[in-house]
């Protein structure tokens, strides 16, 4: 029988902590940590996402700002924004919510944020040092995973993790926080001949590819700790990455879709934002 990995109860338990030491921070410093998300364009995916990003903020007592601007917005305008919230001294994170329209350089807006202010952790200064195993803001996906692992006692030392994906808000950095944690680690992605071979390898599989229901039982060993960061809406229904009615016997451990990665990225953006306010605070 498998054992669920229940990442909206460890996320309930992370937000109360941290509405806990931001109430003590705001009395210590005097201020209140504010995140600010730029928001482009009218995807539904993306306001319904920052709409949680707010109200989960709000909660904790973190002040929460949303810009909103439409799609047609210029890179220039954009970077004149993300420059003056870098240089507003009430303004401790900052998030761009992707995607952003094709006409602007993702890459080289997102580093034009105050690493001191990247809650995403995605510009090059953080994924350098992370790359190079020192200290970081870390993506949010990714670091929540590791504290699922953490919460449930899973020791990743000397275990074959295998990560499904190779994108730069989940399968790199997740390879990375796996090496760091002394796992060994193996990146598959579409291009990667005969995956089955691979996953089934895998003591920790990771699945990062936005494909539903495509991993089932065939891709993974017996025992196999199963994380599915995957989100698909099919016909009103959400699922995962991972067919977890055919391998809810097979594996030991696995994320439910909804209610297992999912709400672990918004509980780990409130503690980066809080990690960017004590950081600035004492510079």
């Amino acid at each position: 029988m498998e054992k669920i990995l229940d990442g909206k109860a460890l996320s309930k338990k992370i937000k109360n902590e941290v509405k806990i030491e931001t109430s003590e921070l705001i009395e210590k410093y005097g201020k209140t940590p504010h995140l600010v998300v730029i928001l482009i364009g009218n995807d539904p995916a993306s306001e319904t996402y920052v709409k949680s990003k707010e109200r989960s903020s709000k909660k904790a007592g973190i002040k929460s700002t949303i810009i909103k601007k439409d799609h047609s917005i210029s890179e220039k305008e954009l970077i004149a924004i993300i420059e003056d919230l870098n240089h507003d001294e009430d303004v401790h994170g900052i998030l761009l919510q992707l995607p952003i329209p094709k006409h602007i350089d993702s890459e080289k807006v997102i580093n034009m944020i105050d690493p001191l202010k990247d809650v995403d952790g995605f510009s090059n200064h953080h994924v350098a040092r992370l790359n190079k195993g020192l200290d970081a803001l870390v993506p949010c996906t990714p670091l929540g995973i590791m504290e699922i692992f953490n919460e449930y006692n899973i020791d990743l030392e000397g275990k074959h993790a295998v990560v499904i994906g190779r994108s730069q808000i989940v399968g790199k950095p997740m390879a990375s926080l796996l090496l760091k944690a002394n796992a060994t680690v193996t990146i598959t992605h579409s291009r990667t001949k005969d995956m089955k071979a691979i996953t089934k390898q895998a003591d920790i599989l990771v699945v990062a590819i936005g494909k539903a229901k495509m991993i089932d039982e065939s891709y993974i060993k017996k025992d196999a700790i199963l994380i599915d960061v995957g989100i698909s809406r099919i016909d009103g229904k959400l699922y995962g990455d991972i067919d977890f009615d055919s391998v809810k016997d097979k594996a030991s451990y696995i994320t439910p879709v909804p209610g297992g990665v999912g709400p672990m990225t918004i509980a780990m953006l409130l503690k980066n934002t809080l990690t960017c306010f004590k950081n600035i605070m004492n510079k």
